[in-house]
């Protein structure tokens, strides 16, 4: 099953040097398949998402996601970008760009509209309960979500233990994302 690591400002902190070795010990830690930067509040996006693309770039089987910004991804050769749910329309940009494309799904029909705009993937979330993103889905909706569609469903939301991972691989999802179990 695959896994994708979220960074978080409070974890990986917006200091380059800090960053740039906590991303490469988590990595190194977890092999995760998929990482994706995420930092909606750096003033410094840009450059820190140059030292996440570098870093990622150390680890052969890591594919390197930028949050939102298609051109940025572009710009920096990472593998691919992570759209949000109001992002739908930059699907067919970012395919043009070669750009691999992840992006936030809540329902079955925005996984289905996802898959048929051509995106790679989704994340669809929460699936367990999760501080502040509502009523948990649970791996039953999951599972009928993964079984109704062809595109790669990351499951994302309160995965953080093994336990999660567990009831999440028996849904047949291509993988789980998360940002604590990756602490």
């Amino acid at each position: 099953m695959h896994s994708y690591m979220i960074t978080s400002r409070e974890f990986y902190t917006d200091t380059p040097a800090v960053f740039r070795s906590i991303l490469h010990e988590q990595i190194q830690k977890y092999l995760p398949t998929h990482v994706l930067y995420r930092d909606k509040h750096n003033p410094h996006y840009e450059t820190q998402a140059h030292h996440f693309v570098e870093v990622c770039r150390q680890f052969m089987d890591v594919k390197s996601f930028i949050h939102q910004d298609v051109d940025l991804a572009y710009e920096l050769e990472a593998t691919g970008v992570h759209l949000t749910s109001e992002q739908f329309d930059k699907i067919k940009y970012a395919k043009s760009k070669n750009l691999e494309v992840i992006i936030s799904t809540h329902t079955l029909d925005e996984v289905k509209k996802a898959q048929e705009l051509g995106a790679d993937a989704s994340t669809y979330s929460p699936i367990f309960s999760t501080p502040n993103k509502g009523e948990p889905k649970g791996v039953k909706d999951l599972k009928n979500v993964v079984e109704s569609v062809d595109i790669n469903v990351f499951a994302l939301g309160g995965i953080t233990t093994q336990k999660e991972i567990q009831e999440v691989k028996k849904t047949g999802a291509y993988g789980f994302a998360s940002i604590r179990y990756f602490y």
